[in-house]
């Protein structure tokens, strides 16, 4: 059993901070998880899946996430999972439940140099305000992005008024006019204009 937690723990540090790496093991095994690493999902960052059929509890996530973010989506997938043991369906995947849970599991990992003083910080402000993901957290999500390997295009939210760019589906459009917290932007193709949230990730054209 000792063989089997240190090559486990020798896999995690290659996902999440050295320093976190023994608590997540503890709750993997405290709560049965079967962890699934992906590759990389534009529409999500993890996911759960409860325990049935006699499968246990399953969370995955995107192995192209650095290792705080890796760390945070686990945590806020291990809330959807302690979540579920204690309500089932009866409250809402993000409600009020949820955020107490996820600010309790959060606190685990707060307060001992596992984060980046900036990470940190920004997790402290967004657990006032958890929303479905860091990517509904805009200061949280761009802080996280600073320690990325490989930044791959802009956010909107950086290109100037007028300028071309391509979607990861290879859609041409042309950012317009900000809209509050949205950004109108033309597909060049069609004319039909769409909103975007300033931190979708394009390519400019060159």
């Amino acid at each position: 059993m000792a063989r089997l937690q240190d090559h486990e723990l020798t896999l995690l540090k290659n996902y999440v901070p050295e320093k976190a790496a023994d608590d997540v093991l503890y709750f993997m095994h405290s709560y049965h998880i079967h962890l699934k690493i992906k590759r990389e999902r534009k529409a999500i960052l993890g996911d759960y899946r409860p325990a049935m059929h006699g499968k246990p509890h399953t969370i995955s996530i995107n192995a192209t996430l650095n290792t705080y973010h890796f760390l945070i989506t686990f945590v806020h997938e291990l809330a959807h999972l302690v979540t579920f043991l204690n309500h089932h369906h009866r409250v809402q995947p993000h409600g009020k439940e949820w955020k107490g849970v996820y600010r309790i599991l959060m606190s685990r990992f707060l307060g001992k140099e596992i984060f980046p003083a900036d990470v940190e910080e920004a997790i402290q402000q967004s657990l006032h305000k958890s929303g479905a993901s860091t990517c509904s957290e805009p200061e949280l999500y761009k802080v996280l992005r600073r320690y990325d390997e490989k930044k791959v295009g802009y956010f909107i939210e950086e290109l100037d008024p007028g300028t071309i760019f391509f979607t990861d589906k290879g859609k041409r459009f042309q950012l317009m006019n900000k809209r509050r917290t949205r950004y109108e932007c033309k597909e060049l193709s069609t004319g039909h204009v769409y909103l975007f949230p300033g931190i979708y990730e394009v390519t400019p054209e060159v």
